[in-house]
Order: C-alpha cells, then sequence, then structure tokens
C-alpha cells in the first residue's frame, strides 16, 4: 500500500510539513484526509476477503552495478610477493631466498629503528595527523621548510592524493614509459587519460615529445622519475629545465636519488610552483615495511593536499621508525656508500656473462637485456628454483629484460654461479 499525496506548493512555515499531514503531526489519525488516501499498489491482486497481495520485490542488482562504471576495465596492479608467500611457495626457508627482485634494502634500517619501535611510546593513541616531529626533522635534513612538506603511507599515497586533487574524469597524465606504473595505475583508478610519449633508445627522455604532447593534450600532470625505475638513468638538469617550462605540473620521483651521484631537486620546489618533488624512507632508509614517504610541495598547492588527506595517514610507529633512521645519518651513509660500490661490481659481473647486458645505472638496481638466444622469463625461472629472485617483466617492452636489485656482496656471489651454470 502506498500513501499518495499532492505535490505541495510550499511546506507549512512552523513544522516544515507537507500541507496534507500538517493536521497529523501531533498525533497519528486513524482514517485518512481527502487529500491523502489509501490506494493499493499498482498490479497487487485483491482476494476475496479484502486483502491486498503484495507485489513481488524485484532481485536486488549484483554487486558490480555499483562500482563506478570505469573501475570495471581496471587491471589490478601485480605487486611483488613478500618472503612468507616465497616461503611457502619455493619450499624454502625465507632466510634462504635472496631477494633481489624488489630493490630492497639488504642491510636494515639502523639499529636506533628498532630499539625507538620496542619502546614506542603511546601505540594507543591515534597519531599525529599533521606529522609535525618528522616533517621538522626531515626539514633540517633535506633544508626545505616544514611547511613544504607532506608525509604519506609511502609516496604512493601521495601519487594517488595528487590525483585526486589536481584531476577531473577525463584529464590526462603524460607517462614515459618504460618506467613506474604506479602513475597509469593510480590514473585508471582516478577516471584520467594517459598521454604515452615512450623513451628514447637508452631509455632516454624524448623531451622534443613531452613538449609536444602538453602542447596538444593540455595535460595536468607530467610524471618524470630519476633515477628512473626500471633502467636508473638520470634526467639531466637542462631537460627538467625545459619541462619545468611547460605549462604542466610537473611530477618528479626521487624514491633512488640516495644512490646517485646527483643531487636532490627537492629544494626547487622554493622557486617553481609548477613542481612537486617526491622522496621515500623504503630504499635508502630500508623502511619499506613501514610504508612512509613524503614529498615537496609548492604553497599553493600544498594547503589543498592538506584538506584532501586523510588525518591519520602515518601511523605511529612509521613516524616513530622514520624519525629514528634520520638520527644516524652515518649508518644511511654507509649503507649507501656500500651499496654503490656493490653495484659497480654486480655490473661489471653481469658484463661478463655473454648473454646479457646490462646498462648503467644510478639506483640500487641493475636492468639487463638477455639475449643469447635465451628468453628472460626462463633466466628468471632458472634463478627462482635456486632461491634468487629477480624482476621480470610481461609487458612487451620489457620483455627482453631482468631488473636485479643490488644486494650484498654474497649475494652477488650466488647470482654469479647460478647465472654461468644456467
Amino acid at each position: 500500500m502506498l500513501l499518495r499525496c499532492p505535490v505541495p506548493s510550499r511546506l507549512t512555515p512552523l513544522t516544515g510539513i507537507a500541507p496534507c499531514l500538517a493536521s497529523e503531526a501531533t498525533s497519528i489519525r486513524s482514517a485518512p484526509s481527502r487529500s491523502c488516501r489509501m490506494e493499493a499498489t499498482a498490479g497487487a491482486d485483491r482476494s476475496q476477503n479484502g486483502a491486498v497481495a503484495a507485489a513481488p520485490e524485484a532481485a536486488p542488482p549484483a554487486a558490480e552495478a555499483f562500482l563506478r562504471p570505469h573501475l570495471l576495465a581496471l587491471a589490478p596492479y601485480t605487486p611483488i610477493e613478500p618472503f612468507e608467500i616465497l616461503s611457502q611457495r619455493m619450499g624454502r626457508d625465507a632466510a634462504d631466498i635472496i631477494k633481489l627482485d624488489a630493490n630492497e634494502n639488504p642491510y636494515g634500517p639502523p639499529p636506533e629503528v628498532l630499539e625507538a619501535l620496542g619502546s614506542m611510546p603511546f601505540p594507543n593513541i591515534y597519531p599525529d595527523p599533521q606529522s609535525r616531529l618528522l616533517r621538522a626533522a626531515l626539514a633540517e635534513d633535506v633544508g626545505v621548510p616544514a611547511e613544504n612538506l607532506l608525509v604519506g603511507c609511502g609516496a604512493d599515497e601521495l601519487i594517488d592524493l595528487l590525483m585526486r586533487c589536481t584531476l577531473d574524469p577525463g584529464d590526462c597524465i603524460v607517462d614515459c614509459p618504460p618506467t613506474f606504473t604506479m602513475y597509469v595505475f593510480d590514473a585508471a583508478v582516478n577516471d584520467a587519460r594517459v598521454i604515452t610519449v615512450p623513451r628514447l633508445d637508452g631509455f632516454r627522455l624524448d623531451v622534443d615529445g613531452i613538449e609536444a604532447a602538453v602542447r596538444e593534450h593540455k595535460p595536468k600532470l607530467l610524471f618524470l622519475t630519476s633515477p628512473n625505475n626500471p633502467d636508473g638513468s638520470l634526467i639531466t638538469e637542462g631537460n627538467l629545465r625545459r619541462m619545468l617550462a611547460l605549462p604542466v605540473l610537473v611530477v618528479l620521483d626521487e624514491a633512488y636519488v640516495d644512490f646517485s651521484t646527483e643531487p636532490s631537486r627537492l629544494s626547487w620546489v622554493l622557486d617553481h610552483p609548477n613542481l612537486v618533488v617526491l622522496r621515500t624512507f623504503s630504499k635508502s632508509a630500508a623502511l619499506a615495511g613501514m610504508r612512509v614517504g613524503y614529498g615537496a610541495f609548492p604553497s599553493g598547492l600544498i594547503d589543498y593536499m592538506w584538506r584532501a588527506k586523510q588525518p591519520y595517514n602515518v601511523t605511529v610507529a612509521s613516524e616513530v621508525a622514520a624519525r629514528a633512521a634520520l638520527s644516524n645519518p652515518a649508518y644511511l651513509d654507509k649503507v649507501r656508500t656500500a651499496l654503490m660500490t656493490e653495484r659497480e661490481r654486480l655490473f661489471q659481473v653481469l658484463q661478463s656473462i655473454d648473454y646479457l647486458e646490462p646498462f648503467p645505472s644510478q639506483a640500487n638496481f641493475i636492468l639487463c637485456k638477455v639475449g643469447g638466444g635465451r628468453a628472460a622469463k626462463d633466466v628468471k625461472a632458472a634463478l627462482m628454483a635456486e632461491g634468487i629472485m629477480v624482476r621480470y617483466y610481461s609487458q612487451p617492452e620489457l620483455n627482453m629484460y631482468v631488473r636485479i636489485s643490488v644486494g650484498k656482496p654474497e649475494h652477488t656471489d650466488a647470482l654469479e654461479a647460478v647465472l654461468r651454470r644456467i
């Protein structure tokens, strides 16, 4: 049964309810008023005793019907499998697996990190939504005012947050593959278009192509990675300045810059209102499992990033760990030097393998082209059978390559032995 009322021309001034119900505001009447009548639901059957049979309810829609339509075509992101899953799948103890597939730091964080986590105060209290103590420590470390720094649950969160703050559905970004695939993934999540400007031979940026793409498509964001993942190449200062002259927000991802011979461009944000620089604690600080990233943002942008971010996005444990890592710069420098030294040794080893062509790298990994009649996926499989994990890519532009993270000297020794044996 439905209660039907004529559409009122206005609401009653005092009660705010329709005139046909105003007289019933303080009590429920047993009979309907003239202007409101009870009618049987359309299509209902009335039995001999006057009872009305309820119309059959429509079946609820499938769960997918509630999704935003563009998400139905979203391809899932393929993450690297963690130690525990690898251990089960390979039938090996986690300690026996040499993990060179995710660019993690094999030396671990400074000892102060575990000490600080073990004595962490107030884990039962929500974290500071502004990460003020960590931002103050970062400001002192990188020379950028805390007012221009924002901390996230990894740099990945900041990439997504930046897109949510700047992109309307149908807006576009510029991507320069092969590079970090999270830019394309987050663009798809945010219903943005991706304008692709592929890299040139040797993984060089096609700066002319980027300039043409910006003129033609008018993107809001241009994502650049230096050193680039997966090849470890750098963006020259001249090329970066050319792209900063374009009418686009340039997002420079410096996840691996600590392993580079070039300085960070974090401080450039203070002079360029169309530049964002992203950094992470996952690599040189060895806190990949804690998920802490940060970025330097121009003043006109960061105010709105603060409004849009989740309030408690960085956990108490993550902030404690990051601050403890910053407290021991000597350890961080020692580990960086060790990995950069081992990178040169690893490069020489890979050069000596006749079916591999390694590319010079300024990061903590080396990309190798697989030749000699071998398939890259077979090389990965052979190494995996020996407990050594490296990164293989299935996308066409990289399916003849493997990426090998820099490990400890004993990891390089084990890798070399298997590569020569296979």
